[in-house]
């Protein structure tokens, strides 16, 4: 879970280089569209930062996990989705506009919530509360990778629709190739890790993967949400941005065993959010009419 040049200087490029593309792919009525019909954004939030917590707690007590990794967990609930939920949407086809408005809101939310969620873990977990700043410089790099891209590409799309149009299908296959050397960088990276601790903490942050994800998806749905959206919801509230959880637990609390979670977290959701997205673009069966 060390800094390396992969996961501080390129894959951060790389990833601003993708938002550049899902930016060609926007316009400002995507946004629009989001403001007019509000009830997507409530949904993603309340789910985010309401029920995910309360699953996370209860995975921690149905596991009897130590209090450190206890703590993990749920400072991995408290966290907002990354950059890496805005690809997979895009991938599944989901409202992307949708996404980076609820990236944008949780990340800012989050500044409130995770210093609170995390103080309330620490009292129930190991008996005392400990102030937890908010992640100031975390939240600005979410929106120079995030935000500043699309922007660009926007603009871009505005006033060269021709060249955002061919560099669409390029970026979309950049997309794949970067989550797959995430897969590959994330394993070589955490294998220690992985190896003393995913027998202990590995069920449960898959439950907690598949329930987020889960959750995400089935309520938007039951609650008559378009299905792009759903889509983004689940996305969003199903990939948590490991990185800020991992920075937390090692640079303000200073205990490595509270970013464990984070990390087997982080290797798990690009496996199922891979599969959750194959299953979401599979040939829909077409109703016979008469």
């Amino acid at each position: 879970m060390e800094s390396t040049l992969l996961t501080s200087l390129l894959l951060p490029l790389a990833l601003g280089v993708i938002m550049l593309g899902l930016g060609l792919a926007l316009t400002p009525d995507d946004f629009r569209r989001v403001a007019r019909y509000p009830r997507a954004v409530l949904t993603g939030l309340t789910l985010q930062v309401l029920v995910l917590p309360w699953v996370a707690f209860g995975l921690a007590l149905a596991f009897r996990l130590p209090a450190e990794l206890a703590v993990g967990l749920m400072l991995l609930a408290a966290s907002p989705g990354g950059a890496t939920a805005n690809i997979y949407s895009h991938l599944a086809r989901g409202d992307v506009a949708l996404n980076i408005t609820l990236t944008a809101i949780n990340s800012l939310l989050c500044l409130l919530t995770l210093p609170l969620i995390l103080d309330l873990s620490l009292q129930y977990f190991m008996g005392s509360g400990q102030y937890v700043p908010p992640p100031v410089r975390k939240i600005v790099e979410v929106a120079v990778i995030i935000v500043l891209p699309v922007a660009l590409g926007m603009v871009i799309r505005r006033f060269a629709p021709r060249f955002a149009a061919w560099s669409e299908k390029p970026l979309r296959m950049l997309s794949v190739l970067v989550l797959a050397l995430l897969v590959v960088a994330a394993v070589v990276q955490s294998r220690e890790v992985l190896v003393a601790y995913f027998a202990v903490v590995g069920l449960a942050c898959l439950l907690f993967n598949l329930a987020s994800m889960g959750i995400g998806y089935a309520a938007p749905l039951g609650l008559r949400l378009p299905r792009p959206q759903a889509i983004a919801i689940a996305m969003e509230i199903g990939i948590h941005n490991g990185t800020l959880a991992i920075y937390v637990a090692l640079n303000v609390l200073g205990n490595p065993a509270m970013s464990i979670p984070a990390a087997v977290y982080s290797l798990v959701m690009f496996f199922t959010a891979a599969a959750f997205a194959i299953w979401l673009k599979r040939p829909r069966a077409v109703p016979v009419t008469a």
